[in-house]
This record gives structure tokens, sequence and C-alpha cells, in this order.
């Protein structure tokens, strides 16, 4: 069984409630808009790090991790970028290479929307964390704690950490 604290749009900003779930966690994924490489340090400090860039992230963080990353969690085939849209609305090319990887989960950020979704054609569950961080439109923060085993999700728990000016 491995549990993860799903992250996403931290813009830079690192609330100490995401880092009072290493307790909770084997793993931490980040969705892109790390926004800073010293939230990537501190949260790969504590337990293991998978993390995409997004289309704020400078050049540093796009040398440190990919634009798209596809993974085996447990025995899920796991996909993972930060511009990916959601069901019946995925952006360019993603549906595609969802069919391609066989995908079970498909982890998304950019829209600060929260969103669990499954996809009934494809098949696969679409899991935005919304944001995390205090920039954006989004009025509460959100992280996700997934937990998997095999190839079940077993929980995807909603954590709300507070409004996004506090």
């Amino acid at each position: 069984m491995t549990r993860i604290a799903l992250l996403s749009d931290t813009h830079g900003w690192l609330d100490a409630k995401i880092l009072s779930l290493q307790s909770h966690c084997d793993e931490w994924w980040h969705a892109g808009d790390l926004g800073s490489m010293d939230i990537a340090r501190t949260l790969s400090d504590l337990r293991p790090l998978k993390a995409v860039y997004g289309n704020i992230d400078d050049q540093e963080i796009r040398e440190a991790f990919p634009e798209r990353m596809v993974f085996t969690c447990e025995k899920m085939v796991v996909c993972m970028v930060h511009i990916g849209g959601y069901p019946s609305r995925y952006a360019p090319g993603i549906k595609q290479w969802l069919k391609e990887k066989q995908a079970d989960l498909f982890i998304c950020g950019h829209s600060h929307i929260l969103k669990i979704q499954y996809d009934t054609s494809l098949p696969c569950m679409h899991i935005n964390p919304g944001a995390c961080g205090r920039q954006g439109w989004h009025s509460v923060r959100t992280v996700v704690q997934l937990t998997i085993h095999e190839k079940e999700l077993l929980k995807a728990e909603i954590i709300e950490l507070g409004s996004r000016g506090g």
C-alpha cells in the first residue's frame, strides 16, 4: 500500500500544514507550478518526490523535472502533466497520450480547480488536486491524499488548508 500527498500550484509558497502531512504519506507528487526549487528540495528531503514542471516554472525547475511523467505506483500506471484538462475537455494530445500509455490514473494541475472524475471512455481516473499556493483565483487551498494498493485507488481524501490569503 502506498500513501501519496498530491499537490499542485504551490507558486513558490509552501504551507507548513503540508509538511505535517509527511507522517501520513510515503511520497509527494507535485503536478507543476512549483514556483521554486526550494519547495522541491524541502519536499524531497522529507519523502520521495515525483514532479512535473508547470507553465510558471523557471529553467532550473524545467531542467530538474519533466513536462510529462509516466510511472507505476503499485500496479497502477500513472500519467502526470501540469496542463492536461479533464474528461470531455482534455488539452490537445492528452487523451491520445493516456490511451497510448494505458493510464489507470491521470494527474494534472494548472486550473486551480479541484476535480476527481472517472473517465469511462479510457477508462482512467482523473485527479486535479486544486491549488495549495496563495496565488491564483481559487478561494480554498487544497491537497489530495491518495492511498493506492496494487491496481486500486482505495482512497482520495481532500485536505483543505484554509483560504488562499491565509
